[in-house]
């Protein structure tokens, strides 16, 4: 069974930063596409990055070149940095696995989730 762990969320100021964390067991994260998601209140869950075992990335539109997804294959975990935040961005942010060298942005897509870490942006 695959296990995500999320960390690193937090309250911050609009521009500010922050880098979530999601510390990944089960599976090899080199060898899978792996994907951060968000969610805001009310609103559905999308996607914000995937990387898959190439290291290709998707990056959602409103990312806007703001994030970077990367991974750290020594440590079995991938990362999200997040710069010039917006109050938009504030939403839950889960950590995703799909167990397939493809990425797809999906939720349905993937098939294990961690139980999310909160991002709040203040103006």
């Amino acid at each position: 069974r695959v296990s995500l762990v999320e960390s690193g969320g937090g309250s911050v100021q609009a521009g500010g930063s922050l880098r979530l964390a999601c510390s990944v067991s089960g599976a090899t994260v080199a060898g899978y596409c792996m994907g951060w998601f968000r969610q805001a209140p009310g609103k559905e869950r999308e996607a914000v990055a995937t990387i898959n075992g190439k290291s290709n990335r998707y990056y959602t539109g409103f990312v806007d070149g703001r994030f970077t997804i990367y991974r750290d294959s020594a440590k079995n975990m991938i990362f999200l940095e997040m710069n010039s935040l917006k109050p938009a961005d504030t939403a839950m942010y889960y950590c995703a696995a799909r167990l397939s060298t493809w990425c797809r942005t999906g939720v349905t897509d993937f098939s294990d989730w961690g139980q999310g870490t909160q991002v709040t942006v203040s103006s």
